[in-house]
């Protein structure tokens, strides 16, 4: 079985990088994409659904090092569902539920080319090799 997810989005907050007892570099991005559609009524409605994005490597110490809040990005990877298949069930502060998709990124690519720092991969598209609500609302 093979599966690949591609999305693209907005980063919600700056990229956080530790790493595993190996030695192994491992970046947490937080990824909103963003849809409006028309309902059935006539309404315009967005909708942002929020992706936990883990990045493992030399390409984790360069979204660690490149990447800020609200850069755009393009994230290949699969999913990683729960023990069922499914989302991450969790409950916010306010009590209400939620649940969060998780990734693991074999390539991601810069967008955009505003903000960039001196030093920084350059082009409108940077890609890296392989590897491995609100923003209140999400617990990690």
């Amino acid at each position: 079985m093979f599966h690949k997810v591609i999305l693209v989005g907005n980063l919600g907050r700056d990229p956080e990088m530790r790493y595993t007892p190996s030695g192994q570099a491992v970046t947490t991005l937080s990824v909103a994409s963003n849809r409006t559609y028309t309902d059935s009524s006539g309404n315009q409605v967005k909708q942002t659904i929020w992706f936990r994005v883990s990045v493992w490597g030399k390409q984790a110490e360069s979204c660690h090092q490149y990447l800020r809040k609200g850069r755009p990005v393009l994230v290949e990877g699969r999913l990683n569902p729960d023990d069922n298949g499914n989302p991450r069930i969790w409950t916010a502060q306010d009590g209400t539920p939620r649940a969060s998709f998780e990734v693991t990124a074999e390539t991601v690519r810069f967008l955009g080319g505003g903000g960039r720092e001196e030093g920084a991969p350059g082009g409108e598209e940077e890609g890296l090799g392989p590897g491995p609500a609100t923003e209140d609302e999400i617990p990690f």
